[in-house]
């Protein structure tokens, strides 16, 4: 079984974005809910689809398989019914860790996210000066929920 373990925070300020080149994100939804979702995205010219489960704090199980980009195009054309969320992602090595930084587009614009994975839920780790608030914890940044409920909306 695979392990996701992530914590999110808003980005304070731009001055990461000279650190890293950005790769072009559009994903969308098959199922999203509480507890399970099955996600298709399309990252630079690779697909993939994603079951992720239920949360227990910062850590939930996660599936991610790549798939042909073209079939990833069709789902997210036809299945995907919500809508979908883009970004632009940059990935920046900062203490030896990854950190994603999504830089969301269309109805999301406006909301820049850092995440990292961790080895462990515990795992201690230094933040870069740019990394802000904690929102780990609240479902709005949540990816899955930012195709029915958008940032420019709240």
């Amino acid at each position: 079984m695979a392990l996701e373990i992530e914590r999110k925070f808003l980005v304070k300020d731009d001055s990461w974005k000279f650190l890293a080149k950005g790769v072009s994100y559009k994903q969308g939804y098959l199922f999203a809910s509480k507890e399970k979702s099955v996600r298709i995205r399309i990252a630079g010219d690779k697909g993939f689809v994603t079951i992720k489960g239920s949360r227990l704090g910062i850590v939930r199980d996660e599936f991610e398989y790549e798939i042909p980009c073209a079939d990833a195009i069709e789902l997210l054309n036809n299945y995907c019914t919500n809508g979908l969320v883009e970004k632009n992602r940059y990935k920046i090595l900062y203490k030896e860790k990854i950190w994603e930084v999504d830089e969301f587009l269309g109805k999301n614009k406006g909301l820049i996210i850092a995440e990292i994975e961790l080895n462990d839920a515990s795992e201690i780790f230094e933040k870069p000066i740019w990394v802000g608030e904690d929102v780990s914890h609240e479902p709005k940044y949540y990816n899955s929920n930012l195709v029915s409920h958008p940032f420019c909306e709240w």
